[in-house]
């Protein structure tokens, strides 16, 4: 069952960072939950960390707080964290966190006043889609931003495989249609009121 609460810590790393010298902390061998950016137009490190209540976050605070030194020999830029509550999922997880090749995070930003009548579109359109694709997602959760810089509505989508045929539902005709209306209708927040990221699951070991 997907997670009540996700952490998304988001690394920004300089230019010639590779998994070759992240391995070298500690910190990641044996971690499951890192994901690095798939887009060419950053350099991002993720990690995703599940928890049931907010006051379960304490017991991970020396380890956040200590990813500041850590990992500042590689950081371009400070560290950036939101926490996410979940919501729904058209294709539930069969584990607390995507245990995948590759995760998809896809940001949407809605005005408050408009949200419910988001989420019924949204759940004949977006998850619509979704369910018709459950043969290439291997799960597809709808979380809420709780504490976040960039608030909003986070889908968090797992699969496995080949990229190109996981996008192409999102990505041809009817799709664009679908994005269109959100648009349109639903979406705020300017150039940061919806963006897609795909991350790689990262062995440390």
């Amino acid at each position: 069952m997907s997670a009540k609460y996700i952490l998304i810590t988001t690394y920004s790393l300089k230019d010639g960072v590779t998994v070759n010298d992240l391995k070298k902390s500690s910190r990641v061998q044996g971690s499951k939950n890192f994901y690095l950016s798939e887009e060419d137009s950053s350099n991002e490190l993720i990690e995703l960390r599940a928890y049931n209540s907010i006051a379960s976050i304490s017991s991970d605070e020396s380890t956040l707080e200590s990813d500041f030194s850590i990992f500042s020999t590689w950081l371009s830029g400070d560290i950036r964290r939101e926490l996410i509550k979940f919501v729904e999922a058209p294709i539930d997880s069969k584990d607390e966190l995507p245990a995948t090749e590759f995760i998809q995070l896809r940001h949407v930003e809605v005005p408050p006043e408009n949200y419910n009548k988001y989420r019924k579109w949204r759940e004949e359109t977006i998850f619509e889609v979704v369910r018709e694709n459950k043969n290439k997602i291997i799960s597809f959760g709808a979380y809420h931003s709780l504490i976040s810089g960039y608030p909003g509505v986070m889908f968090v989508s797992a699969f496995n495989g080949d990229k190109a045929s996981y996008l192409e539902a999102f990505t041809n005709s009817r799709y664009q249609k679908i994005v269109k209306d959100a648009g349109d209708n639903y979406i705020t927040g300017g150039d940061g009121g919806l963006y897609t990221r795909i991350y790689r699951a990262v062995n440390f070991n």
